[in-house]
C-alpha cells in the first residue's frame, strides 16, 4: 500500500467491490465515494470501462480507522494527517484530539449555564422588582515592555466600560477614537430598550471615522501604502441591571459569577476561525504566524459587523474587558485567581498589568474591571 492508501493493482479476484468493502469496513458506499475524492481513501482499482471501484482487504484497516474516527467526530483534513502517522503517533493525535473535544464540551457547558441563566434572569426581571445596583470600576493600560508605541486605550466609567486595541501606523489614535466616540453615552439617560441601539450607533461613528479622515485629507493619518490602520473594540452600557455588550475584533469580555470565569465574547480571528473549523487547536494557535490576523475590525473600509447583546447584571459579579495583550500571556485560570482574591477593581486591573509584565508583556495592555453590588 502506497501512502495514499492505495495498493498496487493486482488481479480483480483478490479485490473487493465497493459494496462488500463498504460492509466489511462499516463505511456507506456513499462515504467511501466521497473519501475517494478527498483521497483520503482511494480504492485500490477503477475499471476503466465501467467506473467500478474495488478494494483491497489490505485496505480494511485504514477503513476501520477512518470510520471509528469519524464516529469521534474528528474532521475529514484531521482524519487523513492522523492515518499516515505511525501508530504510537496516530495514538498521541486521536488523544490530542479527544483533550480539545473535552475542553470545548466544558466551554459550550458552561456556556449553556451562561444562557440558560439569562434567560431565566430576563423572566425573572419581567414579574419581580429589579434589584438596584452601583457599579465600582477601574481602568489600567500598560506600554508593556516590547512594543515601540502605546495603542491600546480603555475607559471606566459610571455607565460604560471600554477596551480598544489599535493597529497599523495609526492605531493607537484609532483606539482612542473609538472610546471617545462611546464616552458621550455617559451622560445619557438611556433606558434598556435603548441600550443596544445606542451603543451600536456610537461605535457605528467609530467605524466610519477612519474613512472620514482618509476622505478628508487628515494629514495626521498615514499613507494608506504603510498599512491600513483600525482597532477592536469590546463595551458595555449599563443601566440599572441591564448591560449591553458589543464587540468587534479580539479583545475579550470576562464575566466572574458563582460557577467560575465565562468568556462572553468570541474572537473575530483568523486562528478562532481555523479552531472552530477544527483545523487548529488552541495550542496551535498561540504560535500561529497569524495569530493578529482580524477578521471583523473598526476601520472604515470593512464592514461594520459587531455581535451585541443584552445581558442581567447581578450584584456579585465581577466583569473583565481586555486587549489580547492580556489573554496571550496570562491564563484564563490565573485571571480566574485574580478576580476572584482582589479586594476590588483598582486592585485587580493593576495585579493583572503585574501579571502580563511578568509574563514578558509582549504587546500593549488594556484592562477593565467591575464589580456589581447591591445599591
Amino acid at each position: 500500500m502506497d501512502g495514499d492508501g492505495r495498493t498496487a493493482p493486482c488481479d480483480d479476484g483478490a479485490l473487493l467491490t465497493i459494496g462488500a468493502f463498504a460492509r466489511a469496513s462499516r463505511l456507506s458506499p456513499k462515504a467511501l465515494r466521497l473519501y475517494d475524492e478527498l483521497g483520503l481513501l482511494p480504492p485500490a482499482h477503477v475499471d476503466p470501462h465501467s467506473g467500478y471501484r474495488h478494494y483491497a482487504p489490505a485496505q480494511l484497516e485504514r477503513a476501520r480507522l477512518v470510520a471509528w474516527l469519524r464516529r469521534l467526530g474528528m474532521p475529514l483534513a484531521r482524519i487523513r494527517e492522523v492515518c499516515e502517522l505511525a501508530p504510537d503517533a496516530a495514538a498521541l493525535a486521536v488523544a490530542a484530539y479527544w483533550a480539545q473535544v473535552e475542553a470545548d464540551t466544558a466551554a459550550r457547558r458552561d456556556l449553556a449555564a451562561f444562557l440558560v441563566d439569562q434567560l431565566e434572569r430576563k423572566n425573572t426581571a419581567m414579574t419581580t422588582p429589579h434589584t438596584p445596583l452601583t457599579m465600582r470600576c477601574a481602568a489600567l493600560t500598560d506600554q508593556g515592555l516590547v512594543r515601540p508605541a502605546h495603542q491600546d486605550a480603555a475607559h471606566a466609567g459610571p455607565r460604560l466600560l471600554a477596551v480598544a486595541d489599535g493597529y497599523g501606523p495609526d492605531g493607537g489614535r484609532a483606539a482612542k477614537a473609538a472610546i471617545e466616540a462611546l464616552k458621550g453615552l455617559e451622560d445619557q439617560d438611556l433606558t434598556s430598550a435603548d441600550l443596544l441601539g445606542a451603543l451600536e450607533e456610537a461605535a457605528h461613528r467609530a467605524h466610519r471615522a477612519p474613512r472620514a479622515h482618509r476622505a478628508g485629507g487628515d494629514h495626521r493619518a498615514a499613507p494608506a501604502a504603510e498599512g491600513t490602520t483600525g482597532c477592536t473594540l469590546t463595551a458595555l452600557l449599563r443601566s440599572g441591571t441591564q448591560l449591553a455588550l458589543l464587540h468587534v475584533g479580539d479583545s475579550r469580555a470576562y464575566v466572574l459569577r458563582d460557577s467560575g470565569l465565562l468568556q462572553i465574547t468570541h474572537d473575530h480571528s483568523l486562528v478562532q476561525s481555523l479552531i472552530d473549523e477544527g483545523r487548529l487547536t488552541p495550542e496551535e494557535a498561540a504560535s500561529h504566524p497569524q495569530r493578529a490576523q482580524l477578521l471583523r475590525s473598526l476601520d472604515g473600509a470593512t464592514e461594520f459587523a459587531p455581535d451585541l447583546q443584552l445581558l442581567e447584571a447581578r450584584p456579585g459579579e465581577r466583569y473583565l474587558l481586555c486587549t489580547d495583550g492580556l489573554t496571550g500571556v496570562v491564563p484564563a485560570e490565573t485571571i480566574q485567581q485574580v478576580l476572584t482574591a482582589a479586594d476590588g477593581p483598582d486592585q485587580a486591573v493593576r495585579e493583572l498589568i503585574r501579571l502580563a509584565r511578568e509574563a514578558g508583556a509582549p504587546d500593549n495592555v488594556a484592562c477593565v474591571v467591575a464589580e456589581m453590588t447591591g445599591a
